[in-house]
C-alpha cells in the first residue's frame, strides 16, 4: 500500500493496520530502527527526540502505539518523504 493512501487511512480511524505496513510509514518519516528489545521495535529519528516503539502483536500495530506515532509526528511537524 502507498504510504500516503496508508496514512490516510490511519488518520480515518482504521486499528486494522498490519505491522510490516506500519514499520513502512515509520520509516517513510525518516525513522531508522534503532534496536528490537523482545517484541518492542525501537525506531529513532536523527530530528526529533522522541523515539518510537511499535509492536508486533498477531501480524497487526498496536493502535495506541500507532496513535503515540501520529502524536510525535504532530508534534515534531514531521512530513512523509516522497515515493
Amino acid at each position: 500500500m502507498k504510504k500516503k493512501k496508508l496514512l490516510e487511512k490511519i488518520l480515518s480511524g482504521s486499528k486494522n493496520i498490519r505491522f510490516d505496513e506500519m514499520v513502512s510509514l515509520v520509516e517513510a518519516f525518516g525513522f531508522k530502527l534503532d534496536r528490537v528489545s523482545g517484541s518492542h521495535h525501537i525506531f529513532k529519528h536523527p530530528n526529533v527526540a522522541n523515539i518510537v516503539n511499535i509492536q508486533n502483536r498477531k501480524g497487526k500495530a498496536q493502535p495506541y502505539q500507532i496513535r503515540q506515532f501520529l502524536a510525535i509526528v504532530e508534534e515534531n511537524s514531521l512530513t512523509l518523504e516522497e515515493e
